[in-house]
This record gives C-alpha cells, structure tokens and sequence, in this order.
C-alpha cells in the first residue's frame, strides 16, 4: 500500500516570493527615496507608503509579479519539504489577473521543480483543506482548519494568533517539531 504523504499549502507572495523587497526597490526607482524593511513594520499594505493605493497600483504594473526576488531559503525549503509532503503553491492571484501568467512563468522559472498539478491561483483560499497551510495574510489562516505558521511580514508583525515564522529555516523546524509531537 502506497504511503499517503500529508499535504502543505504555500503562499507566493511574501512567503517564497519576496514582495516586500520588490515593493522597496520600485519605490527607489520611482520615487527615488530609499526606505527599509523596517520602516514598513506595523503598517498595513495600504498605509506602507507615503504614497496612498502605491502597493496595489505596483501590483497592477507589467512585469512587477514577473521580477520579484525569490524568499531567502524558499527553494531549498521547498524541496526539503517535498520529501515529506505533498506541496501546494496557493495563491490568491485572481485581484490581480494580470499576474497570473507572470506568476506561472516566475513559478516555471525559480521552482521548476513543482509540478503544474500542484499549483492552484484562486480569488479566496477559504477552499484549501490541506494539513498546514503558511502564508502571511492573516485573512487566509484565521479560515484555515488545519495547522497555520504565519509567515513574518510587515504587515501582520502585530498579530499574535497563528505560530510564526520568521524565515524559512523557522518554517521547517515548526513542521519538524510538530511531525514529531
């Protein structure tokens, strides 16, 4: 009898894929003023700036989703986990049409390794009924019914509620830990 693996639902953005760094370097090229990953903690995705809407109107821009930086560790992670796991990418792409495609194809390009068949782009990930599920929105793990890791980001360093990550070594340690509980 075929061993079933469990299943993990992952985040693109923000979680392997790292938006924050994007937004920061677009808003030096644009706007020509430097901020830091520090200077967004606290903030939600729509006060981050200055600049109100900045974030959503970036994330409407060709090419913004298709030259983002991949998370620090993310596809070392990803492929440690595939070991263990059946692995989702699971992203919430359907606000932002356009990205669609640029995310498949950035996916095609950074994680070759994840097949078409485990990637799902949806509106709301309400639906996701896998084992665990990591992302940085907390929107998506307070509906969640099984086991949550949040995801640092600036936008959720005021919540509590969920087991957080701040990177991806955290993440696998988390699962190792309950794997073995």
């Amino acid at each position: 009898m075929k061993n079933i693996k469990k299943t993990i639902a992952i985040d693109m953005d923000g979680v392997i894929a790292d938006v924050e760094a994007q937004f920061i370097s677009w808003y030096l090229r644009d706007y020509g003023i430097q901020i830091t990953r520090g200077d967004l903690h606290g903030h939600n995705e729509d006060n981050a700036f200055p600049e109100k809407g900045l974030i959503r109107k970036f994330a409407r821009t060709p090419g913004f989703f298709l030259s983002v930086p991949v998370m620090e560790g993310a596809v070392e992670a990803l492929k440690t986990l595939m070991e263990d796991f059946e692995v989702y990418i699971v992203s919430a792409a359907m606000e932002f049409p356009l990205s669609l495609s640029e995310k498949l194809t950035w996916l095609n390009t950074h994680f070759p390794f994840i097949s078409w068949k485990n990637i799902i782009f949806c509106g709301n990930k309400n639906i996701i009924n896998t084992d665990y599920m990591v992302d940085d929105h907390i929107k998506n793990l307070d509906n969640f019914k099984g086991k949550t890791i949040m995801f640092h980001a600036f936008h959720n360093v005021s919540y509590n509620h969920h087991t957080r990550a701040n990177n991806w070594p955290e993440v696998i340690s988390l699962i190792k830990q309950d794997r073995l509980s």
